[in-house]
């Protein structure tokens, strides 16, 4: 790679990874650590500006723990995380605050994500007082809450006068309203029915060609990742497996992992994509799908897998 091709690698990358590692402790019944988990293992990723990064794999495979740890919501135990080139790892916790505004996150959990005391306006309105203290925050909050579609009296309703949908935009309005370049929406449709999460997928993707966003997706309902990501990660016990557009990933899987969860998850049976999943979590040899060590390596031009 030339000097040039590296510099114009490194400005079209606007967040990531390098290393990241997350452990939590296990503890009996008693209390007492027994052990430690690897919720995330060694991860290395880098973010595009303006894309859709979907971030998939079984429950616990460790997806909204990374997501949490790119957003400093989570400290890493080691590895680093960088925004636009600084990296936020290594600065004073307090610094760290600067960069809060341009990361945000949408929660899958639209309900419990809302103050339930408080309207819309004022729930959006809450994070500005912090994040954008020199605003006009009415004015931000009402502008970003007519972009989702809540306008007029809609505003001053608490969140129980809502259907699922309409809060999951409130969320989004909240996210948006600071001006955030990077949001993390993890899980943001599986709370929603099929005919709302259609409608709240337009909403992101229109919202990122307007504002000029760049997504982490992360999420267990591949027909919807298909639709809107760029490219996409394969996690699977704290590592990804699989990297690149999704198109290829999807069309020519090269991790047996990777196989095996896209047969399970894009069956239109959801009983028996439960099943699969759970014949999946319960496999007694995770050597089978995953290798001991190890490193991604290109097997096509963008398209990576763990070896």
């Amino acid at each position: 790679m030339s000097a040039t091709d590296a510099s114009a690698a490194v400005s079209s990358t606007l967040v990531e990874a390098r290393g990241v590692v997350k452990t939590y402790p296990l503890r009996n019944a008693w209390g007492r650590t027994r052990g430690t988990v690897r919720a995330v293992d060694g991860v290395d990723l880098a973010i595009r500006r303006g894309e859709t990064l979907a971030l998939v794999g079984e429950s616990g495979s460790g997806k909204s723990t990374l997501g949490r740890c790119l957003l400093q919501m989570e400290e890493p135990d080691s590895g680093t995380v960088a925004y636009d080139g600084v990296d936020l790892t290594a600065l004073p916790r307090a610094r760290r605050a600067d960069y809060h505004r341009s990361m945000q996150i949408i929660f899958q959990d639209p309900f419990s994500s809302l103050n339930p005391h408080r309207t819309a306006l004022q729930n959006v309105m809450e994070p500005l007082a912090v994040l954008a203290p020199g605003a006009d925050a009415r004015a931000r909050a009402v502008e970003a809450l007519a972009a989702v579609g809540i306008e007029g009296d809609a505003v001053h309703r608490r969140p129980r006068a809502f259907s699922g949908g309409q809060r999951q935009r409130i969320v989004i309005a909240r996210a948006i309203a600071v001006r955030p370049g990077f949001v993390v929406c993890d899980e943001p449709l599986s709370a929603l029915d099929m005919s709302i999460q259609a409608q709240v997928t337009d909403l992101l993707l229109t919202l990122q060609r307007e504002l000029d966003l760049t997504y982490l997706f992360i999420s267990h309902d591949l027909s919807v990742v298909r639709q809107i990501a760029t490219r996409t990660a394969v996690m699977n016990r704290g590592r990804i497996v699989e990297l690149g557009p999704t198109a290829e990933v999807f069309a020519s899987p090269q991790h047996a992992y990777t196989r095996h969860l896209l047969d399970a998850m894009l069956t239109a049976d959801p009983a028996e994509a439960r099943r699969r999943l759970e014949r999946i979590s319960a496999r007694p040899e995770p050597a089978a799908f995953e290798a001991e060590g190890g490193a991604l390596a290109e097997v096509a031009p963008g398209h990576f897998v763990l070896r």
